[in-house]
């Protein structure tokens, strides 16, 4: 099997695992949204020191990379708080999709702090999405918007995050770079939970056990499906996500999407798609232009 393939296969198990997480977190009911957050990176937390304790790496990552590590930890952590207010409030696959704005905030993010320049396909992408965005948050200017801006908040605070995993790179091993944020979060997140917990029934507790099982499911077959092949190459099947959200929220949650959320959805998939055909053309140009040159 390919190494492209094998990226794609990841991807298609990390996507399963993202959207397992989120009706897990759904099927928890009403447990305080932060209460939620500390017990999947929890989870995460003690599945990804094993990792570390195997290979004996270290927990905390190096002294150099503490900044980028923090600020990754801090920015992801708002962003599952924000994704999990949307999920106990919307739609399923609405808040996912919201969710997966964060590759084209990473162009905005990359631009403005990495100094990359946009590309003019890349900002004609970004403009679709928005419009797509539009027709899933219908603004009304009420309460009911409120998740809808959450969902929002949740991809430009994951944006932040993977635009530090980009300055970080190959500089820390992946399950150091996951303990140290599923820790960070759940330290941070613990004295919060004390001050306002909520008593959970037995069957709470294991939805959100689970939930924190399928995060790292989808954390690390996110991070090794991009060890197989470029981001560019395969980033288009971790939409995938939407479509098991879609069926969940119709299976277990009685939850059919409205007309204008399925437009919404279907503009932002194919500026994905758009992106990813332009992206792949630009590196086979690069790529037969590099051989020219070589020869």
């Amino acid at each position: 099997m390919s190494d492209r393939n094998k990226g794609i296969i990841l991807l298609l198990i990390s996507s399963f695992g993202f959207a397992m997480m989120a009706a897990f977190v759904k099927l928890s009911g009403d447990v305080p949204t932060i209460q939620k957050t500390m017990f999947r990176n929890g989870v995460s937390a003690i599945i990804s020191f094993g990792f570390v304790m195997y290979y004996k790496e270290r927990l905390f990552g190096k002294k150099e990379n503490q900044k980028f590590l923090l600020l990754r930890s801090a920015l992801g952590t708002l962003g599952i708080i924000f994704y999990f207010y949307a999920i106990d409030h919307l739609v399923l696959s609405d808040a996912d999709m919201l969710n997966k704005l964060s590759p084209f905030l990473l162009i905005i993010f990359s631009a403005l702090f990495l100094k990359e320049k946009a590309r003019r396909f890349q900002i004609v992408a970004i403009i679709i999405a928005f419009i797509g965005t539009l027709l899933i948050i219908k603004p009304q200017f009420s309460v009911e918007t409120i998740p809808y801006i959450s969902g929002l908040l949740s991809a430009i605070f994951a944006a932040g995050a993977y635009t530090v995993l980009r300055v970080l790179g190959q500089r820390e091993k992946f399950y150091t770079v996951v303990f140290y944020f599923s820790f960070f979060s759940t330290v941070v997140l613990l004295p919060f939970v004390i001050m306002f917990y909520e008593p959970m029934e037995t069957k709470q507790l294991i939805y959100l056990l689970l939930a924190g099982v399928f995060a790292t499911l989808g954390q690390f077959g996110l991070t090794v499906a991009y060890k197989f092949a470029p981001a560019r190459e395969i980033s288009i099947f971790f939409y995938s996500t939407v479509v098991y959200s879609a069926l969940i929220s119709i299976v277990l949650f009685g939850q059919i999407p409205d007309a204008w959320s399925i437009i919404g959805y279907i503009i932002i998939f194919s500026a994905s798609f758009y992106m990813f055909l332009r992206n792949n053309h630009e590196a086979k140009k690069l790529k037969k232009r590099d051989l020219q040159t070589s020869h």
